[in-house]
């Protein structure tokens, strides 16, 4: 194994982290996040048409770069550090990996090379905010975390050939696909904005009810997404929600017989599914963690500039050996942790060589590299946050001041992939640490000779 980052790796970091330093400081940040879509259009769409940054991890016969998940992470680690706003997560790391691993033929060519391009946005709605547990992350995917039977989540039901297709005005799939969607989801990551929605939900009734994907066109007539009242699809509502980190937009969305499309061919396969979603769980883990690296180093690296220069007693706060000894501390968290990020996204792509057929859009990861990345970046991000407010001062604690904006996604983030200790019990289970389910949490103890919970944890971490 060479885990030296080759020049093309190195030149897409540099490029990036130029291109931010000019056009996304904390100002631009607080400006971007005030407007209806919560982030700059604008810098998006130069990110993705110089950069190719939605397109990183896409096939280049699918209009990306050809790339793998090491590269996003290295992008999403440069976007951390300016604490972007922008829906490359939602898009890049959950939505395209999706219609890439399961899509028809058709699908991909219809979406991906857009998607690639900025044309489109995307992300994944799951229903009850369970998005970690849909992405076996923090728990199995293969129960009722959609919802279940007919009392909650999002349903599907078949319609009639004859009044299911809506054609598309765009060249896209059918608006309709012959199937309607009927329920609500509540924390879609940039869901008020992204143009294809991908929908999970039940189908097939209460007694043989299973869970699938599928597509919402939410610019149906081939232009910019709307929210609300608004929208270009008949049925479909979409609020912004409130939101701790306003970097991190998300929304409720109310689907009443919405037109949709099953995402793959056939009548769909559950269990299809459900590798699917936990291959992308590896790749979004890997991404969002890098991404709490970056933010990290920033943050620690701006609260070492403030304690060189702030004074107290006559000289720079920075010589006190208490104050040393925290931001030591913290950077060692920091190299750990960003080591932890980059072996997830190699392990998310394969490896240097990854079975041929392997399951999911890029390789077969190792069980539980991936949510133990996540978990260490996330602990990093809160501790480096933490530390950036309490160091700062006084000034530390003031909406002016850029820190609150990492303390908000060390908050937030935590909220969205995790929390912390169902990361890094799920990783245990996957490791065969906690035989016959006793790692669970909440679970009811552990078989006589099972090696203690304690004990498998610090194996973990170890």
């Amino acid at each position: 194994m060479d885990a030296a980052f080759t020049e093309e790796q190195h030149e897409i970091r540099r490029t990036l982290r130029e291109l931010l330093l000019k056009r996304c400081g904390p100002d631009e940040v607080k400006a971007a996040v005030r407007t209806p879509p919560g982030y700059d259009t604008q810098l998006w769409q130069q990110l993705a048409g110089r950069l190719g940054l939605p397109g990183l991890a896409l096939p280049t016969a699918y209009g990306g770069v050809g790339c793998g998940p090491t590269e996003l992470a290295l992008a999403c680690e440069e976007t951390g550090r300016a604490v972007l706003p922008s829906p490359l997560i939602a898009t890049a790391a959950l939505a395209a990996p999706l219609i890439l691993a399961l899509g028809s033929e058709r699908q991909r060519a219809a979406l991906l090379p857009a998607l690639a391009a900025g044309e489109l946005t995307a992300t994944l709605a799951v229903p009850g905010g369970r998005l970690a547990t849909a992405l076996a992350l923090t728990g199995p995917n293969d129960g009722g975390w959609a919802g279940g039977g007919r009392a909650g989540g999002i349903q599907a039901r078949r319609v009639p050939q004859e009044c299911a297709a809506v054609p598309s005005t765009n060249g896209g799939p059918p608006a309709g696909g012959g199937w309607r969607l009927y329920g609500e989801a509540g924390q879609v990551l940039n869901g008020h904005t992204a143009d294809v929605l991908v929908v999970a939900a039940h189908t097939g009734g209460f007694a043989h009810s299973r869970t699938l994907l599928f597509l919402v066109r939410a610019a149906a007539d081939g232009g910019a997404a709307r929210s609300g009242a608004e929208s270009a699809v008949p049925g479909l509502l979409r609020t912004r929600q409130t939101a701790l980190d306003e970097t991190r937009p998300q929304a409720r969305l109310e689907l009443r017989e919405v037109p949709a499309e099953l995402l793959g061919e056939g009548d769909g396969d559950e269990a299809a599914v459900a590798g699917a979603l936990a291959a992308t769980g590896v790749t979004a883990a890997a991404a969002l963690a890098a991404e709490a690296v970056g933010a990290a180093d920033t943050a620690l690296a701006r609260t070492v500039a403030h304690v060189q220069q702030r004074e107290q007693f006559g000289r720079p706060i920075g010589s006190f050996q208490a104050v040393q000894h925290r931001l030591a501390d913290l950077y060692v968290r920091l190299q750990a942790a960003r080591s932890a990020a980059y072996y997830a996204a190699w392990s998310a792509g394969g490896g240097p060589s990854a079975p041929e057929g392997a399951a999911g859009p890029y390789g077969a990861a190792e069980p539980g590299v991936g949510a133990l990345a996540l978990a260490q970046a996330l602990e990093t991000l809160r501790a480096v946050a933490a530390e950036a407010v309490q160091l700062h001062g006084g000034i530390g604690f003031t909406w002016e001041h850029e820190a609150h904006l990492y303390f908000k996604r060390a908050a937030c983030d935590e909220l969205l992939l995790g929390p912390v200790h169902r990361l890094r019990a799920r990783a245990a289970e996957e490791a065969g640490l906690f035989p016959d389910g006793a790692g669970e949490p909440g679970g009811s103890g552990e078989p006589a000779g099972a090696p203690g919970r304690a004990a498998a944890m610090a194996a973990v971490e170890a």
